[in-house]
């Protein structure tokens, strides 16, 4: 199995982008990840799954927290830790649908 770091590392990166907002079936925003420091791996990972699929629905989260590999299992074990895997893991759950605009 695959590192994060070694998922990562293939992911495309991204430049000019400043962050990703994610909305509901409404047009609400339900969550931000900024490129900065700290968030720029679920940045890359957001960004290249809801590229992929079109938008953050279950298939995107899943193939997501394969890429996040051992952080994925660590979140599970810590809820709160990670809050970008643990809302993944939601979207799983409850089967949600955000689509994802970045800027």
């Amino acid at each position: 199995m695959k590192t994060f770091a070694e998922n990562l590392s293939v992911l495309p990166t991204i430049d000019g982008l400043t962050a990703l907002q994610l909305q509901d079936a409404n047009g609400a925003i339900q969550a931000m990840i900024e490129n900065k420091p700290g968030t720029q791996g679920s940045f890359r990972v957001y960004h290249y799954v809801a590229n992929k699929w079109g938008s953050l629905g279950s298939v995107a989260a899943r193939e997501a927290l394969e890429i996040f590999a051992e952080h994925t299992e660590d979140a599970k074990h810590n809820p709160g830790k990670h809050p970008n895997i643990d809302r993944l893991l939601d979207i799983v759950d409850k089967d949600l649908r955000y689509m994802v605009l970045a800027s």
